[in-house]
């Protein structure tokens, strides 16, 4: 190796460390990816990482929930072309679409200047200083919270809470929050922390702590519900995923009876147990799939 690779690697060391123990935020070149996830190690300062593979699924792919779809793609909407627009809380039942649904407003925007950061609940505690370097770019910014729950004093819960609205410094127009939970209120309930019940506790004023644990959820701007899907929806998003995936349904009674099947064993009906479904589905009728395109253009020759 010779002086100037050596030199120069040393550079790049020192770059690295430089980096590593600065305490300003490094904005990224947001020209080379339109995702970026925020992630910190070892305690330190974090940064942006770019993301080179990101889930493709479509607002096509989405069954069921065509009024979820267009409340998140107006607000959206409003962001791309510089207008004002909420931050949006997605709620309710497990893999109805939540998560997806923003992963796939998001690829709608791709073609825009739209960036997409993705934040765990872990690193929520940054995000104050995070979105003063989001206000400096001309880009717009949705910052993805998924899967929110919180415990009583997590620091998380404070850190995004204030930043929603309660913070001197507002969120800058050109970011929003959309974050998906199980919870309404993002923090676990119990039936103690009822009013009526909670008189022989410590709690003078028992009614302020169930205000606290409502405060986060009350300062997202749009709540948007999801709920479990009936059982001709669920067979119907069967269906279209066996047939995206290239599936060949054989016997469509067997189909739905295995599918249904499924779901009681899954304990649940939702689109992410369909696909789960039309996947395995797809994969165990692969040979006869085959065999029967084989059959076809065997016939195809002897015409």
């Amino acid at each position: 190796m010779d002086k100037n690779q050596t030199g120069s690697k040393l550079d790049d060391f020192l770059d690295t460390l430089s980096e590593f123990l600065s305490d300003e935020i490094v904005v990224p070149d947001w020209t080379t990816s339109n995702a970026f996830r925020w992630r910190k190690k070892f305690g330190v300062r974090g940064r942006f990482q770019q993301l080179t593979r990101v889930d493709k699924v479509r607002l096509n792919d989405l069954k069921g929930i065509e009024k979820q779809k267009k409340i998140i793609k107006e607000n959206t909407e409003n962001l791309v072309n510089g207008l004002i627009a909420n931050n949006i809380l997605l709620t309710g039942a497990r893999g109805t679409g939540k998560s997806s649904i923003v992963k796939a407003i998001f690829n709608e925007f791709s073609n825009s200047d739209l960036k997409l950061i993705e934040v765990s609940k872990e690193e929520l505690v940054d995000i104050p200083d995070m979105v003063e370097v989001l206000d400096d770019a001309k880009y717009k910014f949705i910052i993805f919270c998924d899967d929110l729950s919180f415990e009583a004093n997590d620091p998380g819960y404070k850190a995004l809470k204030a930043v929603l609205d309660g913070s001197i410094v507002a969120l800058p127009n050109n970011v929003v929050v959309y974050a998906t939970s199980n919870r309404r209120h993002l923090m676990p309930e119990y039936f103690s922390d009822n009013a009526a019940n909670n008189h022989k506790g410590d709690e003078v004023h028992p009614t302020e702590s169930i205000e606290e644990s409502v405060s986060l959820s009350e300062r997202f701007g749009l709540w948007v519900s999801f709920y479990p899907f009936d059982q001709n929806l669920f067979i119907a998003i069967v269906n279209y995923w066996v047939d995206k995936l290239g599936g060949v349904q054989v016997n469509k009674n067997t189909l739905e009876k295995e599918a249904l099947q499924w779901a009681i064993k899954r304990g649940s009906r939702s689109g992410r147990i369909a696909r789960q479904f039309a996947i395995n589905w797809v994969g165990q009728n692969h040979d006869s799939q085959s065999s029967n395109g084989k059959s076809k253009k065997s016939d195809k020759k002897k015409e």
